[in-house]
């Protein structure tokens, strides 16, 4: 395969984070998730398509975009209507916003391109720092993360993925070789609650994280729960993940996330509505976030990370 040939499409690329791995981090995100978990933190980044968003903060009004496209665009009253529908060069349409307000949600990159951005934070990666792939789900553009992960180790960067692993186990077999650190989420354990709350039954995910357990890499694994209210964020459901993971692998390594109520600020620019709609919850306390680590810990778990 060419690193100047295969693509991968990406809807985002984030500098300086300090939470998804060693280090200061470049994170990469790709498009497309076969989960669509009702509290997706990266929404935009569920369904495959590359299609158009409107940014209502950045526009206008000049309306150029549905002067030239009616078809394509509309409005009702002050809020731009996007007629997803639409059949025809979407490209030339965003091209008339002088505002950069109507653009696509994504775009694709070649591995050679994507190395070329990388480059600039090159200077970060010297220092503990790296390349976190994220989603979406990353693993689902499988030609393009093995490239980009062995262009990342060739430049002596550490890299990290993370997952969900509703992914075949040839796929994730593929990158182990060149990941230092694997995120792997387990979100529900009870797989009707899981497939209520993600559409997709949790099966495949527990078997992956038997392989990943039991294999040579299981100490490049970190399974991660994101604590969501009402959702995982139960003494039944973190004791129950805690209990299976330890089991297979006592030493296993274990972290719970803070629910970040940030995510609703990102649905108006998709076609989902949030789980929290009427009411979003805050970010646990630390006391919180302590009993639901102690739950962990007296269900098995010997390695609990801690932010």
């Amino acid at each position: 395969m060419d690193q100047s040939s295969i693509q991968g499409t990406i809807f985002d690329i984030q500098r300086f984070s300090t939470h998804d791995g060693e280090g200061i981090r470049t994170n990469v995100f790709l498009k497309g998730c076969p989960l669509a978990c009702v509290w997706c933190q990266n929404p935009e980044g569920i369904d495959p398509k590359i299609e158009p968003i409107w940014l209502p903060d950045k526009c206008i009004y000049c309306k150029a975009c549905s002067d030239y496209a009616p078809a394509a665009i509309s409005w009702d009253g002050d809020n731009l209507v996007i007629n997803y529908a639409y059949q025809g060069d979407w490209s030339k349409i965003i091209e008339k916003c002088p505002t950069t307000a109507l653009r696509f949600n994504a775009g694709k990159m070649t591995v050679l391109q994507l190395i070329t951005e990388l480059k600039k934070d090159e200077v970060f990666y010297k220092f503990g720092g790296g390349v976190t792939f994220s989603g979406g789900e990353p693993l689902i553009q499988i030609d393009f993360l093995e490239l980009a992960l062995i262009a990342s180790k060739q430049r002596g960067w550490n890299t990290a993925i993370e997952t969900a692993l509703n992914v075949s186990w040839s796929s994730i077999e593929r990158v182990l070789p060149y990941v230092d650190t694997l995120f792997a989420d387990f979100k529900i354990f009870d797989n009707h609650e899981h497939m209520k709350h993600t559409f997709v039954s949790n099966n495949l995910i527990k078997e992956n994280i038997g392989h990943l357990l039991t294999s040579e890499f299981k100490d490049k694994v970190i399974i991660r729960t994101p604590l969501i209210p009402i959702y995982t964020a139960t003494k039944e459901n973190i004791s129950m993940i805690a209990k299976y993971i330890s089991k297979i692998y006592p030493e296993v390594k274990y972290e719970l996330l803070n629910y970040n109520p940030l995510a609703i600020s990102k649905y108006p620019f998709t076609n989902l509505t949030y789980c929290f709609s009427d009411m979003n919850p805050t970010a646990y306390t630390n006391e919180e976030m302590l009993y639901f680590q102690n739950l962990a810990l007296e269900s098995g778990i010997r390695n609990l990370v801690k932010i």
